[in-house]
């Protein structure tokens, strides 16, 4: 785990707080590995990838994304749950092929390391509320050096609902600290709409960065407490993280 330390900027209250971060569009640009592998492990197990091509993942989680492509294609429930157990294996395995020939132009997020650096100097808490199976966050994380940066998260095989991962991600975070984070002291931070009304449902700020396919404007119309354009402005972020 890289541990380099940054000069700290003296946010007060930074080591109090709590930051989720999405994985795609947020901590990094993953060069369609994702999207492949549900691909090929979908027509492996259940013979179709669904209406692939017309559904943006931004958002969703793992399991939500099969389901909606499974019954755009006529499948029922009781035809798509018995293929589930093999089609997370099929998906892992898939992914790291993918990962393996992709890697190249896989990569953080401008200002990612840079932010994990300083609030790690700072103290605060980083963990994980993403759609991603913890498979698949660990297999892109892994790719681009980040997945050492957290301990604990929230996934996608958690819950399907994404607006129900917050609770499990605060119980965790308890665990691991032995401290009960909660609205004023969390901070959520992802890319789509979606993650600001995951944060919302729970009561926890949320910052937006328009590093996927959503702007500063989309983000601040769908609720955001601030938007960014990215989190290249490390000041910047820390200020924010610190303020609510």
């Amino acid at each position: 785990m890289d541990r380099r330390l940054t000069v700290s900027n003296g946010a007060p209250g930074l080591a109090g707080r709590l930051v989720l971060f999405d994985i795609d569009g947020t901590l990094l640009h993953a060069a369609g590995v994702g999207r492949a592998a549900i691909e090929g492990a979908m027509i492996e197990v259940y013979g179709t990838p669904g209406p692939i091509d017309d559904l943006p993942f931004d958002g969703m989680t793992d399991p939500q994304i099969v389901r909606t492509l499974l019954r755009a294609e006529g499948l029922s429930e009781g035809e798509i749950a018995p293929g589930f157990d093999r089609l997370w294996p099929a998906y892992a395995a898939r992914l790291e092929g993918e990962i393996d020939e992709r890697r190249d132009r896989m990569r953080p997020t401008p200002g990612v390391p840079e932010i994990l650096d300083a609030l790690e100097a700072e103290g605060t808490t980083l963990g994980l509320l993403t759609g991603n199976i913890v498979a698949g966050a660990e297999g892109k994380l892994s790719a681009v050096g980040l997945w050492g940066r957290f301990s604990f998260g929230a996934f996608g095989c958690d819950d399907a609902d994404r607006n129900r991962l917050p609770p499990i991600a605060l119980q965790r975070a308890f665990r691991h600290t032995g401290t009960r984070y909660g609205p004023g002291r969390t901070w959520i931070i992802g890319d789509t709409p979606h993650d600001i009304e995951c944060a919302r449902g729970s009561g926890l700020s949320v910052l937006g960065v328009a590093t996927g396919r959503f702007s500063v404007d989309d983000l601040r119309r769908a609720g955001a407490d601030e938007a960014l354009p990215s989190l290249r402005d490390t000041g910047r972020v820390m200020s924010i993280l610190a303020s609510a």
